[in-house]
């Protein structure tokens, strides 16, 4: 009886870490098999235990260069969407215009299509322009489907600020470009940050819209595709096993600074 009343107080955490666990299970697999030494060209069973691909992680032929072409994508992408994004958010949100309804409508679109009619209408759009295919066409397209995320997420954010804090700024003799960064930006910064954040991934990861309009140029994800029809090599888990890592350590700091600011105001 006891237990069954101790199963009753905490049924819905224990439901919640074994969704958990499920959701990361396919990356402790990657973790696992990053440490295989495998016989044959597929790191598909294990082994024997070895760290030479963790010693060499650009031990095959054209990986690290893929990867450092999908940081860049990224990286440029986040910041011409977080960008176009803001600037787009807080004008839904602060003004009112026509065509508005039909904007924050279109705003939905990249988020509801599916990813392979984008990536072929942008194919047609880039071919009848002339473009040719490669790092720059690739970079819009990123672009193009990460802004309706960070739309979404800064605007749920300017949504949510209070009005009176601008007033009380501009009350205190100080100017629209002050008011914006000392007050409007900090409270905003939240919502941006997730905004880039979710850019980044997104970006980072994509598929099927950047090997559409990719040309001859190969990413990350575009590496791990072509890799799984010839043989998968250990360094791919080592290195997915490192953006893990990395985008772990940014939650845990990210709650770690919340944390000490809600001290510091308690």
């Amino acid at each position: 009886m006891a237990f069954l009343n101790w199963l009753k107080r905490h049924v819905v955490v224990i439901a919640g870490l074994l969704t958990l666990g499920y959701l990361l299970l396919p990356n402790v697999v990657v973790t696992v098999f990053s440490f295989n030494q495998p016989k044959g060209r597929f790191n598909y069973e294990w082994q024997e235990f070895s760290t030479a691909a963790w010693t060499d992680p650009c031990g095959v032929a054209d990986l690290c260069g893929s990867l450092s072409l999908s940081l860049q994508l990224a990286a440029w992408a986040t910041l011409g969407a977080t960008v176009l994004g803001t600037l787009i958010a807080f004008a839904l949100v602060r003004y009112r215009f026509r065509a508005r309804g039909a904007v924050n409508s279109l705003i939905f679109l990249p988020m509801a299509m599916p990813e392979v009619v984008m990536a072929a209408s942008l194919l047609t759009l880039f071919l009848n322009l002339g473009a040719q295919l490669g790092f720059w066409t690739i970079l819009i397209a990123h672009i193009m489907f990460c802004l309706s995320f960070v739309v979404v997420a800064v605007k749920a954010r300017v949504m949510s600020m209070d009005p009176r804090l601008e007033e009380a700024a501009r009350d205190l003799y100080a100017g629209p470009v002050q008011t914006f960064l000392r007050v409007t930006l900090p409270i905003a910064a939240p919502g941006i940050a997730a905004g880039a954040l979710l850019a980044f991934a997104l970006s980072f990861d994509d598929f099927i819209i950047t090997n559409f309009n990719a040309g001859s140029t190969v990413t990350f994800p575009m590496f791990v595709w072509g890799s799984a029809q010839r043989g998968t090599p250990v360094q791919i888990n080592v290195i997915g096993t490192a953006m893990f890592l990395i985008a772990v350590l940014f939650v845990v700091a990210g709650m770690v600074v919340t944390n000490r600011r809600k001290r510091q105001k308690a």
